[in-house]
């Protein structure tokens, strides 16, 4: 194979516009790209170090660490954070069905752990409403009340609570435990790309839905009454006709507590979103608004006048760790899978929304392993499961938080509330925090309005959400989860069962070749036909590239691969397949109409197969490809494919032999062209642009003794 060369002087002859340039290489097969590229393994103590950073990234940034660019917004950002921290931890722990100060604990030891593992440097682990509802839902199924009947005082029957709430912790720490360890193997295996199952419009619409559930699970706090409890489907229809059913017993001091403090924060929270540039920090109106509440039922006598439902005792200082229940894991499988999976898709997807902002990393493996860790320490410490918060994160990154420091400082607020403050909140109207629930599933409910945006721009991701919101609210949580991650595969499935293929044309004067369906006014391109184009008598002798002859009745871009079938004759024998394959390609080459493709009457020499966009290749695909490469006929003398992605694959399947050579696959179409041009006896070439402009000249093709053979070229 001969390059064109050109010395110094033809090249400052050359008047090149900006916008334009001009490469000048070898023909690369995938030999010779190994060579240039200079293809191998390398080890060294670098990638070790490398590694053991990944794993442990805090080794790789706290050193680095500057206090005079990050030290100030990181403690602003913190003591926000911690602040928030406190009213929203013992509030969704009224969610998990568990008393507030383990929503306290919640907030403070997965928080260290995730500052040791994660990389996402804005995200703020801890309680959030859609686990917390998750989590709640099977305490309450495993633990009802009528399990913990028993005599009273007068010999009637009641509750013992402490016992449920105990034995509901320990469903709780079990569950989050068997989450940690499915997220941690996962992440041990790479595996994070099984977020890619779940869509953007599967995770909105499962937390718009489940942001349903847990607004319905706080209304009886609102109105101071006990619905029954359901379980299965339906359940959130049947609480909710409960629930009106009950109105008329509302009590009403519980009833104006929850209207002062929702209508309070509500005011002040619009008040943040419209200053939010002015102000230093936001207002922190959750806590205001449980000190205040918890002073006025505390000095007003609230609670032995009005019996108004109160948080009631929280123990202060730290308990010692204690091993979760192995038993109940039969019992949890499935819920501690759904919200691991579910944890990490609301984790992973606002820490990459934060990185891309911010122009960092976020490894998605890591986070599976950093957030598997965060569950599984803290449930040795009577945590529930954690995810990353959007609330408390946006509060985090707007307050000039700029690593994970902000975290470990928002944990220093919770721990002193725990060691010191905690027992002055025993007098806090549970429905005060269940407004401050309330207020922050705005951001949730207001994903209703991807519906409209969804209609207007992908209709398949708007069926997406709404079968995923849909089954979220009539079939629970848990096994509305399944149904749409189901549904959602369905999609993608049905949308590959008839991929497509495009027969590409050249387009004069540049190493492009585009479909020819979508490119077919100017330049004119033709289907699959080499023509030499004579130079006059100035120019020497030499071919421009053109093609010539195309007509086309498919108005779709690409035709559908009929080819692509199952067939029972490609397990029989080599030979056997090696027909069929032999056969569909020439099918496909003309299977629609006397234009589109002549294989076999045409005089078809080449058949070049674009390959490139393949991410994987399995056995079937190599034993096709095998026997299309070697199927010699009157047809096709010779195969070329242009692949990138998969050649690792192909080498560790036996795909290439002496009669497969690795010399057979091209860097890019235009190079595989080339190739064939050159086995035709054409050594050099020119370059004409798109108006007949000479770009460049070698030498003049050799003209052969016969005529130029026709190509035809398929992208798949």
């Amino acid at each position: 194979q001969r390059s064109v060369e050109f010395d110094q002087t033809d090249m400052e002859m050359k008047d090149y516009p900006a916008g334009e340039y001009f490469v000048q290489r070898n023909i690369l097969d995938e030999l010779g790209l190994d060579e240039v590229a200079q293809k191998g393994t390398w080890c060294s103590a670098s990638r070790v170090k490398h590694t053991a950073l990944s794993w442990v990234p805090v080794l790789g940034w706290l050193p680095q660490y500057s206090f005079r660019e990050n030290a100030i917004g990181d403690l602003i950002s913190g003591c926000s954070v911690g602040i928030m921290h406190l009213p929203q931890g013992m509030a969704y722990a009224l969610l998990a069905s568990l008393r507030p100060v383990f929503g306290l604990y919640t907030s403070l030891y997965p928080v260290l752990v995730y500052f040791l593992f994660g990389t996402s440097r804005h995200i703020s682990i801890g309680t959030f409403a859609v686990i917390s509802i998750m989590i709640g839902s099977v305490t309450e199924r495993l633990g009802p009340d009528s399990d913990f009947i028993g005599n009273g005082t007068n010999g009637t029957e009641s509750v013992n609570f402490d016992e449920r709430d105990a034995y509901r912790v320990q469903i709780a720490c079990s569950l989050t435990l068997l989450a940690g360890i499915f997220q941690l193997l996962l992440g041990v295996v790479r595996f994070g790309f099984v977020v890619t199952y779940l869509s953007e419009p599967l995770v909105r619409g499962y937390t718009t839905g489940s942001a349903c559930h847990v607004c319905v699970s706080q209304l009886k706090y609102l109105f101071g009454i006990t619905p029954a409890r359901f379980t299965g489907p339906l359940s959130l229809i049947y609480t909710l006709v409960d629930i009106c059913r009950l109105l008329p017993g509302t009590k009403v001091p519980e009833l104006v507590v929850s209207l002062v403090a929702l209508s309070v924060l509500i005011v002040v929270k619009e008040i943040n979103a419209c200053y939010r540039q002015k102000l230093p920090m936001p207002i922190p109106i959750e806590l205001i608004v449980v000190i205040a509440a918890t002073i006025i039922t505390h000095f007003g006598g609230l609670t032995s006048k009005y019996s108004i439902d109160v948080v009631g005792e929280i123990p202060s200082g730290l308990k010692a760790p204690r091993v979760p229940d192995a038993t109940l894991f039969s019992n949890v499988i499935g819920d501690a899978f759904a919200v691991a999976i579910v944890g990490y898709a609301i984790n992973i997807s606002l820490g990459k929304t934060f990185a891309l902002k911010h122009g960092y990393k976020v490894d998605s493996n890591q986070e599976l392993v950093a957030l598997g860790l965060s569950n599984t320490v803290g449930s040795f410490f009577q945590c529930y499961a954690v995810t990353s918060s959007l609330s408390r994160s946006l509060v985090q990154e707007s307050t000039g938080g700029k690593t994970q420091v902000a975290g470990v400082i928002s944990s220093v607020i919770v721990l002193i509330t725990i060691l010191k403050i905690g027992a002055l909140f025993e007098d806090l109207p549970k429905a005060v925090l269940s407004t401050i629930v309330f207020v922050n599933l705005k951001g949730m409910f207001k994903q209703f309005l991807d519906v409209p945006m969804l209609w207007k721009t992908n209709k398949v991701d708007l069926l997406v959400w709404l079968v995923t919101f849909t089954s979220t609210i009539l079939l629970n949580l848990d096994l509305g989860l399944a149904v749409s991650v189901g549904f959602s595969m369905l999609t993608v499935i049905f949308r590959t069962q008839l991929p497509r293929y495009s027969i590409l044309g050249h387009m004069p004067g540049t190493g492009l070749y585009l479909d020819t369906d979508t490119y077919k006014e100017e330049p004119e391109v033709k289907e699959g036909k080499v023509s030499a184009e004579p130079r006059g008598p100035s120019q020497g002798n030499g071919v421009s590239l053109r093609l010539t002859e195309t007509s086309t009745n498919d108005p779709n871009k690409g035709q559908v691969n009929r080819a692509y079938q199952h067939d029972t004759t490609m397990s029989d024998s080599d030979s056997d397949a090696g027909c069929h394959t032999y056969d569909s390609i020439s099918h496909v080459s003309h299977h629609s109409d006397k234009g589109k493709g002549r294989a076999c009457g045409s005089g078809t020499h080449s058949i070049i197969l674009d390959i490139s966009a393949t991410s994987f290749v399995d056995t079937v695909t190599v034993k096709t490809l095998k026997n299309v490469c070697v199927c010699q006929g009157p047809c096709v003398d010779v195969i070329n494919l242009i692949i990138t992605c998969v050649v690792e694959q192909l080498e560790t399947a036996g795909f290439f032999s002496e009669s497969i050579p690795k010399s057979r696959l091209f860097v890019t179409v235009h190079d595989a062209v080339l190739h064939i041009l050159h086995k035709l006896g054409q050594t050099d070439f020119i370059l004409v642009d798109c108006k007949g402009k000479l770009i460049c000249e070698g030498c003049c093709y050799e003209q052969a003794d016969h005529d130029v053979h026709p190509y035809v070229c398929l992208s798949i």
